[in-house]
């Protein structure tokens, strides 16, 4: 039988528990030795039927049987969890942001390549079916030279008392670095490294210290524009969460593959070359949109099993490692300087 990894995982309240640990049993070169959680832990190794749990860190670290961790606390505890486990010499994959600022990611890498372990990033809708799918069609030049992205994903997330989010002290910041950094993330993957960037936040409905809205426009040094809108203010239910890919010979659309899903539905339409002007500009006519069918990839087991993999072969990751890392923290803080200073900042 080929060897798994063996991960123990830190915070394993929240997401860990909706969603990754699941994924994590589901992974062909991974399994869950330990949970960790300051809180009902375990009622959480009940649920998810992990042998063993722990209430603290160090014990968890100090576990011989533990190739790797994967850290999904608050955003305020990753740089001191990263730190002691490189000292561990245990492999990191991290949930985003990776730290509370750039200077903190800095010193999270340098931990790591010191102690000789790997650190992977949790962006994990670069696995999404869909999106590997718009990846590939780019790289193929289907959709001609891309000229637009739209990213979207807002929810409604109202004040909860204690909720780390909610206060950029815990959590960095709100919509822009919890979702936005997402979206951020993707659309370099599709259209290469950002140039310049134009930011809004605010809190237009909640009085939280985080900003509740965040709109970001972008410009790409190979040409192209881009829109990345994310609220906390916005019911779920209406909103779409659309991904939108232009170029000059075509367009994909999506539904529903932003988020943490594994579905969703994609449409596009290709081949179009030079159509000519339409002088008439009539706009109420049927577009030849098809639908695409893609794989359907749970994104967190996918993430997981190239993270494992890794470990396995001895390659250091190729997505999320730590140069993306810091790029993404450099992206969020030149985002933030551009709200506060309320023009453009170039990346």
């Amino acid at each position: 039988m080929a060897r798994k990894i063996s991960i123990g995982v830190l915070g394993a309240g929240g997401i860990a528990l909706r969603k990754t640990i699941p994924a994590l049993a589901r992974a062909a070169n991974c399994r869950v030795t330990a949970v960790m959680d300051l809180a009902d832990v375990g009622h959480i190794a009940q649920a998810t039927g992990i042998a063993k749990a722990y209430d603290n860190e160090a014990d968890l670290l100090a576990d011989p049987d533990i190739d790797a961790v994967y850290i999904a606390s608050p955003v305020g505890c990753h740089l001191r969890q990263i730190e002691a486990a490189a000292e561990a010499g245990k492999h990191i994959l991290c949930e985003k942001p990776l730290t509370l600022n750039l200077e903190q990611a800095h010193r999270a890498v340098s931990v790591c390549r010191k102690k000789k372990v790997f650190l992977q990033e949790g962006y994990m809708m670069k696995f999404h079916g869909a999106h590997r799918l718009i990846k590939q069609f780019l790289d193929e030049g289907r959709l001609g030279k891309p000229t637009y992205f739209r990213a979207q994903l807002s929810c409604w997330y109202p004040p909860i008392p204690g909720a780390w989010r909610q206060d950029p002290r815990t959590g960095g910041g709100g919509a822009l670095i919890d979702m936005a950094s997402h979206l951020l993330d993707l659309l370099e993957f599709f259209g290469g490294p950002v140039k310049r960037l134009a930011v809004l936040t605010g809190n237009l409905v909640h009085g939280y210290r985080s900003e509740d809205a965040a709109t970001i426009l972008l410009e790409f040094r190979r040409g192209a524009h881009a829109t990345i809108d994310c609220f906390w203010c916005i019911p779920d239910q209406a909103s779409r969460t659309r991904l939108e890919v232009y170029g000059s010979q075509g367009a994909v659309f999506t539904e529903g593959t932003i988020g943490q899903s594994t579905g969703g539905k994609m449409e596009g339409i290709f081949g179009l070359g030079d159509a000519g002007y339409d002088a008439a500009q009539d706009k109420d006519v049927d577009r030849r949109f098809q639908a695409i069918r893609f794989p359907k990839i749970n994104p967190y087991r996918a993430e997981f099993e190239a993270f494992a993999d890794c470990i396995l072969t001895g390659r250091p990751p190729e997505i999320n490692g730590p140069a993306n890392a810091l790029r993404m923290m450099k992206l969020i803080e030149a985002a933030y300087a551009s709200a506060k200073k309320k023009t453009f900042v170039t990346v």
